[in-house]
């Protein structure tokens, strides 16, 4: 795998940079960005990324506008805000029908244009106008996008019945509803937009991931995804690879980061693959983006860490447990390790001689893998991929009765293939299996967020003038909603200390507020800190983890437990040990 030099690989206009959060997207192209610029190359980097820190990166105010970098005479940067464009968009859709509606109507339409789909949409919205700008296009050799569109939403903005009042006047049940409703006007720049992705002769699509299992096979998943719609021009680049090791926790990192390599989805290994070397510095400062290509400086933070001492994860079982718990979600984005604190809970409340189910959406082999049959834990597998197609199917079957079109079929099928509509089918899992085990805890790995909990409550209770699921939210799904909101239910959210893992986590903990959900304790999980390594480069590593720490302490009062990282599978009594 050669090392990732941009004037060699991007060939093309438009480069779009996507991977999920924490792999290093945005790093990747603001370097890449600025590597083309100090080339001569004219370059126009555009962030939709609602966590993005360009204006660390380049230390100063930014703008939706674009701003000239003086440091970098070839290089305009603008910062979008599609949190605040999805608000705006809202608003857009919500104007005409406030004082027409109850308002526990439009409450609810409120929620429906809440979720991740809408800001999606919206982050597509803001950067279509400068893919379609004939103006732009003419004065750049080179335009960066960091954080390009999923699959689902490009599907949705090609499909002709998405621009139909249909949307907002349905009763077919599927999960993100209306998001598509105000964006009539723009259904010709949103064609060009789609076209430009699909043309390999002005597009190259960036996937960036990490030497890691899970990152590896989201990066496939996207791959493929990105393809069916004829966005073929794909190149991977790997970020954050060890290549030096001389301790015990680098020696692992190093095989850990290996066996991943090797065992990388076939899908990918067709890819042109690029790698970027592990460094010790967080990309900010023009110094470091520049050098994040070329060089490592292992600079050794003096930062110091504010909590004079850490709980453990031994802390929370304790508190759940004097606490009365009933119902334990671990919840995080993916690869922070949600799996690992569910079962090490599981486990210490067993220990206590409780009884408890332990659940989780991750593959059955994985879960046992960590934890085998223990005394006091029964153990289950949620399969996401049934449970999505039951639900599919039975949203399906109720729009054919109702007589709705072809057409309207299409765009129901693919609305069901959203994040929103897999999160509720798992919901009610989930929910069949509490109100089985009322004489027990149960352990939640993978929960739904605070968003698919409003969307769910106000379609049990959706007002008849705006009916779609009335009367058909299962029973469990009813008795569990209120429990989620009484003293019988705690959230454990997990993160890493890294910025874009602990941003998501703070925007998890938002929406489970407004769900009336609170989260008492948090974890920060695979800390180099922590693990106290002696080589230079992990040593600088966590030096950085600090901020985030202190950070997490100070957000949290003190209420937190640093987890160090582990090149060892944690697995049976060694979770005791967290």
């Amino acid at each position: 795998m050669n090392t990732f030099y941009p004037s060699e690989v991007t060939k093309t206009q438009y480069l779009f940079f996507t991977g999920k959060g924490g792999v290093g997207k945005t790093s990747a192209a603001c370097a890449t960005a600025v590597s083309l610029a100090d080339q001569g190359e004219k370059v126009l980097l555009v962030s939709t990324d609602p966590a993005s820190n360009l204006q660390d990166v380049f230390s100063m105010e930014l703008t939706n506008k674009g701003t000239a970098i003086p440091a970098i005479p070839n290089l305009t940067v603008a910062n979008l805000d599609p949190v605040q464009a999805a608000a705006e968009y809202r608003e857009s859709v919500l104007a005409p029908y406030r004082g027409i509606m109850p308002e526990s109507v439009i409450a609810n339409m409120e929620e429906q244009l809440s979720g991740s789909c809408t800001i999606e949409i919206a982050a597509f919205n803001e950067f279509s106008n400068f893919i379609t700008d004939s103006e732009i296009q003419k004065s750049y050799d080179h335009i960066i996008f960091d954080t390009a569109p999923t699959g689902h939403t490009l599907r949705m903005l090609q499909l002709p019945s998405a621009w139909s009042n249909f949307i907002s006047e349905s009763t077919h049940g599927a999960s993100c509803l209306g998001q598509l409703s105000g964006l009539e006007s723009k259904k010709l720049v949103y064609k060009k937009a789609v076209e430009t992705l699909a043309d390999e002769n002005r597009t190259t699509l960036v996937l960036v991931t990490r030497p890691e299992e899970a990152p590896l096979k989201e990066a496939r998943h996207a791959s493929a995804e990105l393809a069916e719609l004829g966005i073929r021009n794909q190149i991977l680049v790997v970020n954050g690879v060890l290549f030096q090791c001389d301790d015990e926790i680098s020696e692992k990192l190093y095989q850990k980061q290996q066996t991943a390599l090797d065992a990388m989805p076939d899908g990918l290994k067709k890819l042109p693959a690029y790698q970027i070397p592990l460094r010790a510095y967080n990309i900010t400062g023009l110094d470091n983006v520049r050098s994040m290509l070329s060089e490592d400086r292992q600079e050794i933070k003096a930062s110091v860490v504010n909590a004079e001492n850490f709980h453990s994860l031994h802390d929370i079982v304790d508190g759940i447990d004097k606490a009365g718990r009933k119902v334990i979600f671990t919840m995080g984005k993916g690869g922070v390790g949600k799996t690992t604190v569910a079962a090490a809970i599981a486990l210490g409340l067993a220990g206590k001689g409780k009884k408890v189910h332990l659940t989780t959406t991750d593959p059955a082999a994985h879960l046992k893998f960590v934890l085998d049959q223990a005394e006091n834990i029964t153990m289950s597998h949620i399969d996401e991929h049934a449970e999505l197609k039951r639900y599919q199917d039975e949203v399906l079957a109720k729009a054919r009765a109702n007589g709705l079109s072809g057409e309207d079929i299409a765009y129901i099928e693919e609305d069901l293939r959203s994040p929103c509509t897999q999160e509720i089918a798992v919901f009610r899992a989930f929910a069949d299996i509490v109100e089985k085990a009322d004489d027990q805890i149960v352990v939640i790995d993978t929960a739904p967020t605070g968003h698919t909990l409003l969307l769910l409550e106000s379609t049990e209770n959706y007002d008849k003038e705006i009916q779609r699921t009335k009367g058909e939210t299962p029973e469990s799904v009813r008795k569990l909603l209120p429990r989620l909101k009484s003293g019988e239910t705690e959230v454990v959210i997990v993160t890493l200390p890294e910025a874009t893992p602990v941003y998501e986590a703070l925007r998890l903990e938002e929406d489970l507020k407004r769900a009336k959900i609170s989260a008492d304790w948090w974890v920060i999980n695979q800390s180099f800190y922590q693990a106290g390594t002696t080589n230079t480069l992990l040593k600088a590593k966590a030096s950085n983890e600090v901020e985030w720490i202190n950070r997490i302490d100070q957000h949290t009062d003190g209420k937190f437990a640093l987890i160090a990282w582990s090149g060892d599978q944690v697995k049976g009594n060694k979770l005791l040990e967290l």
